[in-house]
């Protein structure tokens, strides 16, 4: 299964994801969006290509207030937590987006919030930022990611551009 992730698009009405963004997720099977999509049009358009599942992040507005801050996902046998990494206990994003889950209830985590692309392995569980799209801020590129699993392993990488 190969799952196509982004995070922090930041859309205004009319404004849309890069080439490069649509070439990559016309090849999944599932779209995660880990928060602050700004505008229903895009997830809308996402649902066109495969499965799409979403959380709220803290720049989403009342259109996408039906969203929840957190949830997991079973995929291939594996459970994957999807939350924007805002909110809750923890110094920085990826710690937030640690502690947002309780140990051994998922494999994988998939945050967003800092633009910023993250992979780490911690205790067992991958903890994976896809970086952003469309509005990278302090990095050199923009960058989404791809969750591939296969015979029971999970891995990750990420796609700049």
């Amino acid at each position: 299964m190969l799952i196509g992730i982004i995070s922090d698009t930041h859309l205004r009405c009319g404004q849309t994801l890069p080439a490069k963004a649509w070439e990559e997720l016309s090849k999944v099977d599932l779209i995660l969006h880990a928060g602050d999509i700004t505008n229903q049009n895009l997830l809308d358009d996402l649902s066109s290509l495969a499965k799409v599942e979403a959380v709220q992040g803290n720049c989403d507005g009342w259109e996408l207030n039906g969203l929840p801050e957190k949830k997991i996902l079973e995929c291939e046998g594996k459970r994957i937590g999807l939350t924007h990494g805002a909110y809750g206990k923890g110094k920085n994003t990826p710690e937030r987006a640690f502690l947002a889950f309780e140990k051994g209830t998922v494999d994988a985590i998939v945050f967003g919030h800092s633009h910023s692309p993250f992979l780490e392995w911690r205790e067992g569980i991958l903890l994976f930022n896809p970086g952003s799209a469309t509005d990278k801020r302090r990095e050199l590129k923009y960058s989404m990611g791809l969750l591939k699993i296969e015979s029971s392993k999970i891995t990750a990488e990420h796609i700049f551009f």
